[in-house]
C-alpha cells in the first residue's frame, strides 16, 4: 500500500510539473472579426488596397509561453476583392494569384519569437500561387478577455512585406509595385 502511494504521489508531482497546454482558439471569420488586407503601391503614385473575403483558421496561445503557440491559415484565394469587378478578375488570372490551379493559400506557423511585451514574430511557410517560402509577420497582442456571449477571446494585428517575384507572379507593374504589404486582424474564440 505504501509502495503504490508513494508511486501515485510521484506520478502526481511528475504532472503538476508539466507546462500547462497552449489554449486552442479559432479564428472568428463568422462573425467578421478577422481580416487578411493587402496593399500596393499603383505606378508610384497611389496604393491599390483590397483583401481576401473567405479564410479561416485556428491557433494556439499560452501567454506564459508565447513561444510554443501556432497558428494555421487557408486562404480562399478566389475571394480576393479589391472593390473593383474588372481588376479582380485580373487578379484571380494567371497573371497573378492563378486561382484555377491554386484555389487556396495556406500560412503554417513552423516558430514564435517573443519580442518586447505582447509583441513577436510568427515565422512559417506561407504557401501562394504554387511556391512556398518562409515569413515573418510582426505580430501585436490587441487584446484579450470575456466576450458578452459567455466566451473567451483575444485578438491580434500584424504585418508582413512579400516579393511578388518570390512566389512566381512575374507579371511587372513597374518598380514601384515589385511588394505587396499583408495587414492581418485576427481574433480567435476559445474552444
Amino acid at each position: 500500500m505504501k509502495k503504490s502511494l508513494a508511486v501515485l504521489a510521484f506520478a502526481a508531482a511528475g504532472l503538476a510539473s508539466l507546462p500547462a497546454l497552449a489554449d486552442k482558439y479559432v479564428i472568428d471569420t463568422k462573425g467578421a472579426h478577422a481580416s487578411i488586407n493587402f496593399s500596393i503601391q499603383h505606378l508610384g503614385y497611389s496604393y491599390l488596397t483590397g483583401r481576401f473575403n473567405n479564410f479561416s483558421g485556428d491557433f494556439t496561445y499560452d501567454p506564459k509561453n508565447v513561444a510554443a503557440s501556432t497558428i494555421n491559415v487557408t486562404i480562399d484565394t478566389t475571394s480576393v476583392d479589391s472593390n473593383h469587378a474588372e481588376r479582380d478578375k485580373h487578379l484571380r488570372s494567371s497573371d497573378f494569384l492563378n486561382v484555377e490551379k491554386f484555389p487556396k493559400a495556406t500560412f503554417v506557423s513552423k516558430k514564435i519569437v517573443p519580442d518586447d511585451g505582447d509583441e513577436f514574430d510568427i515565422i512559417g511557410d506561407l504557401t501562394l500561387n504554387g511556391v512556398t517560402k518562409s515569413i515573418t509577420i510582426e505580430v501585436d497582442k490587441v487584446g484579450e478577455g470575456k466576450d458578452p456571449w459567455g466566451g473567451y477571446r483575444v485578438g491580434f494585428e500584424g504585418e508582413t512585406e512579400i516579393a511578388l517575384k518570390d512566389f512566381n507572379i512575374t507579371k511587372d507593374l513597374g518598380p514601384a509595385s515589385q511588394t505587396v504589404k499583408l495587414e492581418l486582424h485576427v481574433e480567435g474564440i476559445k474552444q
